[in-house]
């Protein structure tokens, strides 16, 4: 979880891949009006959210159900959408990427072809409610160091439950 632009689709899938499980991209699942929105520069709030969120929590007591695990990306940026998305306690678990608004700018400057504009960024800051009990990793170092972080907390974390 984590603003636009943290590397949520680039650590989500090298999770996944480094697993051999499957990856799940949030952004997927959104209704093509909260696309549109977006490309327009405007901000979704929580009603426009509210469907998306539905989806991905139905996404995951579906694949939960099956008795599948996988690796959803999602911004989950207030603590009621993590709490709506944390179906069970003990099988939902968090990572929260964390990056300064600079770093996270830059990123997006230079990205191709993402209908979110580097614009909104700073509205994704506004609503983002800091988790602090959730695992932090933060993104100012390579992808290869916050897998290996990653993959320390599931196998100390969740594969020991």
């Amino acid at each position: 979880m984590g603003v636009s632009g943290c590397g949520k689709t680039t650590i989500g899938k090298i999770t996944a891949e480094t697993l051999g499980v499957p990856y799940y991209e949030g952004d997927d699942y959104h209704p093509q009006e909260n696309v549109e929105k977006m490309s327009q520069g405007i901000p979704l709030n929580d009603e426009d959210r509210a469907d998306w969120l539905d989806l991905l929590a139905y996404l995951i007591r579906e694949k939960m159900a099956e008795g599948k695990s996988g690796i959803l990306s999602c911004s989950a940026l207030k603590k009621k959408y993590r709490d709506q998305l944390t179906i069970d306690p003990e099988r939902v678990y968090f990572i929260y990427l964390k990056g300064s608004y600079q770093l996270i700018r830059e990123r997006m400057d230079k990205r191709a072809n993402h209908y979110m504009p580097p614009d909104l960024l700073r509205s994704q800051f506004e609503t983002l409610e800091e988790p602090d009990e959730i695992f932090t990793i933060g993104i100012d170092q390579s992808p290869e160091k916050i897998l290996a972080q990653v993959i320390n907390y599931v196998s100390n974390t969740i594969y020991t439950n």
